[in-house]
């Protein structure tokens, strides 16, 4: 089949810019393959950790792991969505393994070498740039910082082409890490209660997840406004900067915790969160360590236990449509959190991110509007 062209953002080293260019995907797809036409994608902050990666994730590269489209083109194969369904993309998992198997796609044995580091063993590179250097293989199966995406059927989840599209791509990681670990992992309810540390995409859809559970939750951050927002949506704003953040917790939720979801990363906020459990408490995190967590004496006294959430314990495909419902019942309004930018725009959206002037940028193709 004739090769796709279309412009895509490319990351060419990981102390450069993006570069928007003219890129060429092999048009042959296989069983099992999508060609998506990208309607919005999300950008996530593990798309801008590529730069701090040490060079494990390999460049040049078309990053986005948060895309959402339409699709075009299939590789036939039975069960995958087709021509014109609209859809969301998630992670990719080989299906195969027991973790895949007992429902459990984000434990996936090749996590890592499928999303991270160098795609499926023996596949031969599908995109280039103009001059026909191969770029890196599929970020997180999908590289959809582009108009388009060739991605497995396994990280494609149909969507009702009622909904917003353009719109959709950050429920497929960010706002489904942290939605998925209130309403998979903790499984909270009426009358449990919650603290999120950290006010930025995850800890916000934790939020909105914990309010439509019909949980008490307690918002932890630096940034008034994100305080603010985070208040906005049902949560007990708490300023992380001030003197005996647990006792202050403990006040709120009436002795305690029962759940805590960190996305800091900072090991005093996370040994603040565990001394403000109750008794039996959990407290899960989404955020990467980089250095060594100190545990202070008495943290994981009473049967208190830390644990590491991976894409909010999701199934995609199951987790996704109910995050929808939800956002049409006004229970999730995720899409108060999005601001658009031209895929022109992608380092300007990169600053922001950085900066903390947006909560989630979602980048548009050229001619999407939102």
């Amino acid at each position: 089949m004739t090769p796709t062209r279309f412009r895509a953002a490319v990351l060419r080293g990981y102390g450069e810019p993006f570069t928007v260019e003219d890129v060429v995907l092999d048009g042959a797809l296989a069983p099992g393959e999508l060609l998506v036409e990208i309607a919005g994608c999300g950008m996530c902050r593990t798309d801008l950790a590529v730069r701090r990666s040490g060079g494990r994730s390999p460049l040049p590269a078309v990053l986005g792991h948060e895309g959402s489209g339409v699709v075009v083109r299939t590789g036939g194969g039975g069960s995958e969505p087709g021509v014109g369904d609209h859809v969301v993309l998630s992670f990719d998992s080989c299906g195969q393994c027991a973790n895949c198997r007992g429902a459990a796609p984000a434990y996936c044995d090749s996590f890592a070498s499928l999303n991270l580091f160098g795609g499926r063993a023996g596949e031969p590179p599908r995109l280039t740039d103009a001059d026909g250097k191969a770029l890196a293989p599929r970020w997180f199966g999908q590289s959809s910082f582009g108009a388009y995406a060739l991605v497995s059927a396994r990280n494609a989840v149909r969507v009702d082409p009622a909904l917003p599209v353009e719109l959709l791509g950050p429920l497929g990681c960010g706002f489904l890490t942290g939605a998925g670990a209130v309403l998979n992992t903790f499984r909270a309810g009426p009358g449990d209660t919650l603290v999120v540390l950290g006010a930025g995409a995850v800890g916000l859809a934790a939020v909105m997840a914990a309010g439509a559970a019909g949980a008490v939750c307690v918002a932890v951050d630096r940034h008034a406004e994100r305080l603010a927002l985070a208040e906005r949506f049902g949560a007990l704003p708490l300023a992380a900067g001030q003197a005996g953040l647990p006792e202050r917790i403990r006040r709120l939720t009436g002795g305690g915790a029962r759940y805590a979801l960190d996305t800091t990363a900072s090991p005093r906020l996370i040994n603040d969160a565990l001394l403000a459990l109750r008794p039996t408490g959990t407290l899960g995190l989404v955020a990467r360590l980089h250095t060594p967590l100190p545990l202070e004496p008495g943290t994981l006294d009473r049967g208190r236990a830390v644990r590491h959430i991976c894409e909010g314990d999701a199934v995609p495909g199951l987790l996704i449509p109910v995050l929808t419902e939800l956002w049409r019942a006004g229970r999730f309004p995720f899409d108060r959190l999005i601001r658009t930018y031209p895929l022109s725009a992608v380092n300007e959206a990169e600053r922001d991110c950085e900066a903390g002037r947006v909560v989630k940028p979602v980048l548009l193709p050229e001619g999407r509007t939102p």
